[in-house]
């Protein structure tokens, strides 16, 4: 690395010496002549992007001679472009006429921070995505992105994939898509899996840490995505993407659309399907997804309907991989719907299929005041199927069936898990500027959602009476989301002061158990406010500081609900998080120093008890906080050479904690208490870089790396229980003897280039390879310690990721 460094600086020092120049000037509106703070102007084809101060003033310094192309974008007002020759420092100003059309951007404005907000945020444009776009899941595309780690059940990025940002899973990340939460309502998690290929039909996304904004769906306590599909394209287009690459991986993409009609209607589509064998045993995927887009723009309005959806079907990997396959070389043994007689079930698969219909409706009144509004509904149906052993049949709710004077108590069986749900409802947003520096929003949702959990028997293999998909088990569910909010934003002198204040309604009605241990309907009633406040300082056009506090709320799941009693059901948790942070564009320097301190009241953890019914519970724990340092930065040493770099160092703990082990051997629970503790999954340092080079136009090489420190399986770091050790035999198996995930720096190479024919507006070929250097990790695992025989076994299982691997794409655009 070192030596790769020294060539490239050594071969960039000629650039470093040319002349630096620089472009100045103000955005202002051409009807009032008054300044647009938070205007975006990019210097085209060189991915260089600023925005306007509160007085409208815009720089780009160390610019080297040459022909640059500025342009300048703002919401609600049309696009300006000027071309200028630069021989010595210019002053190049723009006026922008309201538009014509109401721009698509109005959509996300509303749940969007911005170049000031006093929030700690990174923004990916659509070219960003088209980058690593290749046929993995859509959290491999925010790998390098600050505080994120990424995992795959299958090891190669394909099927079910995780993400955790500042240590927080997917299930405490709030995901909107144009506004409309994606969040499962009962489980809280995000499965991208479902929307195969869907950064293909994405415009953008911005990814905020801590509370953010978190204007609709579950509350964010790590993190908010936040996603806005494709906008309005004028001219008409079909793109052909094809992929492929290790482990018979494959992804076709068919993209087109008729630009704007008749001044007036655009309609756009894509088809996709992406299949994988997979890195680990059994875990292939076959996905296939579709995106419909249409639109109709009048001078004030536009009203946009979106209908896309996802097919998966994946052998079942998410239990990960026991530790002695791990250790012993075997990394991709996978033993789930292992029968009696030494074969694997044919069909242990999960089935899916996810529906969306959005209907976004924007309206301009005048230049002041604005409304954006959403209907929606989201129509989901699937199951898995497994093969389960020696199963009682009084767990089917099945009578013991006798057969040659034998009662038959135990059977093998394939049983289907079926989810059947719904969800649907209202987003909105008011947009109300009174005056220069004074933006106002008032806005909220209210969503439903009721999902049908049943569950039914394929086949046994002992006679059991039973009928064809004989249902042993049903329950409904229900929820009400309604939320509220009022926020402000307002510029005076170098201050931008920000405030928001929401107030969110839950009620959930679930089958679960009442005091007396039986099963029956019951409801919850949950309210929470969230406030937030920020400030903002700028200390010039290019450098500002910020600081800000948010509270956040969230509810616990439906497994915290269902398998627990009123008396032993745990409470809400409660988020305050604190943030402060530096931003700067100084040329060749861009990026970001952001504090953290999160609080957590009642934070829910696994801690080895078990409820008042014998389930493992999450388990309030009163306090734990999570505290760090985020750079997020970028070099750009000439037009051809670019370093972005992140870096995120953390602690993250528990106060007076009490750890669990059962004891098999007396029937008890052997306790482990810390006055402090480290939170599991939760590293301590998080570092990526991308080194990007341009020798010449349309090519790219890039070098992206991403090291991920030691992190633990549970909240004990690795103590065990007074009087009870770890056997020795198994102590030589690193993967067994502890409970944690080791640190791993893996490292990727991509090759870009793209290029025209007369015939073809571009061709794009991109070579992916991924781990080039054959390192051998685990990304993701979970543990289920215990004792027995007086010692502590650790049940630790991992999810092993592919060694080096490949994924080649052409992509062709007319």
């Amino acid at each position: 690395m070192k030596n790769f460094i020294l060539a490239f600086t050594a071969l960039l020092l000629p650039f470093w010496a040319a002349a630096q120049f620089s472009v100045s000037g103000t955005v202002t509106n051409q009807q009032t002549g008054q300044p647009l703070p938070g205007a975006t102007i990019s210097l085209n084809g060189r991915n260089i992007v600023t925005a306007s101060g509160s007085n409208g003033s815009y720089t780009f310094s160390n610019l080297q001679q040459g022909n640059y192309r500025i342009r300048v974008t703002y919401v609600g007002f049309t696009t300006a472009e000027k071309t200028v020759s630069l021989t010595g420092n210019q002053i190049v100003d723009f006026t922008l006429a309201a538009s014509s059309f109401l721009t698509d951007e109005i959509t996300v404005s509303a749940t969007r921070a911005y170049k000031n907000s006093p929030i700690a945020f990174t923004n990916l444009s659509k070219n960003d995505l088209e980058k690593n776009n290749l046929g993995q899941d859509l959290p491999y595309l925010l790998n390098q992105t600050p505080s994120t780690v990424v995992t795959s059940d299958a090891g190669t990025g394909v099927g079910y994939t995780g993400i955790r940002i500042r240590g927080s899973d997917v299930t405490r990340i709030n995901v909107t898509i144009n506004g409309i939460p994606y969040n499962d309502s009962e489980s809280q998690g995000s499965f991208f899996v479902d929307l195969p290929d869907f950064a293909s039909s994405v415009n953008n996304i911005q990814v905020q840490r801590g509370v953010g904004t978190s204007t609709n769906g579950a509350g964010a306590f790590g993190a908010s995505i936040n996603i806005q599909t494709n906008t309005r394209r004028d001219t008409a287009y079909a793109d052909i993407n094809t992929s492929a690459g290790s482990y018979g991986t494959i992804k076709n993409t068919v993209s087109a659309g008729t630009g704007l009609l008749g001044g007036h209607f655009t309609l756009d589509g894509r088809l996709s399907r992406i299949a994988s064998d997979g890195y680990i045993d059994r875990a292939a995927s076959n996905l296939r997804a579709f995106f419909v887009s249409g639109a109709y723009y009048t001078n004030n309005s536009t009203i946009r309907a979106n209908v896309f959806s996802g097919v998966e079907r994946t052998y079942q990997a998410w239990n990960g991989v026991n530790a002695d396959s791990v250790f012993y070389g075997n990394r991709r043994y996978n033993e789930l719907g292992l029968m009696p007689n030494g074969q694997f079930y044919y069909n242990q698969t999960d089935n899916y299929t996810q529906n969306h219909y959005q209907l976004l409706y924007d309206h301009k009144f005048n230049d002041r005041f604005s409304f954006n509004g959403a209907l929606h509904y989201t129509k989901g149906c699937g199951y898995y199927e497994e093969y389960k052993t020696d199963r009682d049949v009084r767990d089917y709710g099945l009578t013991p069936v006798v057969i040659g004077g034998n009662t038959l108590t135990t059977t093998d069986l394939v049983r289907r898990l079926w989810l059947n749900n719904d969800f649907y409802g209202v987003t909105y947003n008011f947009n109300y500027r009174p005056a220069t520096g004074l933006n106002l929003v008032l806005g909220g949702a209210y969503n439903q959602y009721k999902g049908a959990h049943y569950n039914n028997i394929e086949w046994t293999q002992q006679s059991t009476n039973i009928p064809p998909d004989y249902e042993y088990s049903r329950n409904n569910a229900k929820k009400n989301d309604f939320n509220i909010f009022a926020r402000a934003d307002y510029h005076t002198g170098n201050f931008l002061l920000y405030g928001d204040l929401q107030f969110r309604n839950v009620y959930y009605s679930f089958f679960g158990l009442d005091r007396n241990l039986n099963n029956l309907q019951q409801a919850v009633t949950l309210n929470f406010f969230n406030p937030k406040l920020g400030l903002t300082y700028e200390l010039d056009q290019r450098n500002n500081v910020y600081a800000s506090v948010a509270v956040g709320h969230h509810e616990p799941n439906r497994d915290d609900f269902t398998n627990s009693t009123p008396q032993s059901r745990p409470k809400s948790e409660t988020l305050y998080d604190f943030e402060a942070g530096y931003r700067t564009a100084q040329g060749i320097f861009s990026g970001g120093l952001n504090g953290f301190y999160m609080l957590y009241k009642n934070q829910l953890i696994l801690t080895g008890a078990l409820n008042d019914v014998g389930a493992a519970i999450r388990t309030n724990v009163p306090n734990s906080y999570r505290t760090g340092l985020e750079l997020d930065s970028r070099l750009r040493f000439s037009k051809q050479f670019s370093w972005g770099i992140t870096a995120t160092a953390s602690a993250n703990k528990i106060k007076n904690y009490t750890q669990l082990f059962p004891n098999y051997d007396d029937g008890t629970l052997a306790g482990q208490t810390f006055n402090k503790t480290t939170i599991a999954y939760s590293p301590s340092f998080i570092g990526s870089s991308e080194l990007s080079f341009s020798p010449f136009k349309g090519s790219e090489i890039a070098l992206l790396s991403k090291y991920v420190s030691h992190q633990y399986l549970d909240n004990t770091m690795n103590t065990n229980p007074a009087g009870f050790t770890v056997a020795p035999e198994v102590l030589a198996n690193p993967y067994a003897a502890n409970r944690e995930i080791r640190s791993y720096f893996i490292n990727d190479i991509r090759l870009r280039y793209n290029f025209s024919l007369p015939s073809v507006k571009n061709i794009g070929v991109t070579l992916l390879v991924n781990n080039i250097f054959g390192k051998k990790y685990v990304a993701n695992g979970a543990t289920y310690p215990d004792i027995e025989g007086g010692r502590v076994v650790n049940y630790n299982y991992y999810y092993p990721q592919a060694p080096a691997n490949f994924l080649a794409s052409l992509n062709l655009s007319f």
